[in-house]
């Protein structure tokens, strides 16, 4: 299986570094969960903060989570959440 789910981004900054890693390390928290972020056409891993801050996703941006393996359920829920949240910074 695998789950996915779809949500904008309402952060007034978008992913920059704080959220960027706040994003990595609840990702990294499922082991064996393959984690992708995908904006547009480009698809990267979600557990890299190279890759998050290359995708350039500012406030507004739709972003897809998408997760397969242990815990893939659980790892869009706490994604999702952490970004419709807006990473603390308020919209």
């Amino acid at each position: 299986m695998m789950q996915q789910a779809e949500v904008k981004l309402m952060n007034p900054s978008g992913l920059h570094a704080r959220p960027a890693a706040q994003f990595v390390k609840t990702a990294s928290r499922f082991k064996d969960t393959s984690i992708k972020m995908i904006k547009g056409e480009r698809e990267i891993d979600a557990k890299s903060i190279i890759s998050i801050m290359s995708l350039g996703a500012s406030q507004g941006t739709v972003l897809i989570i998408r997760a397969e393996g242990v815990g893939e359920s659980e790892a869009v829920h706490a994604l999702v959440g952490l970004i419709e949240s807006g990473f603390g910074e308020g919209a």
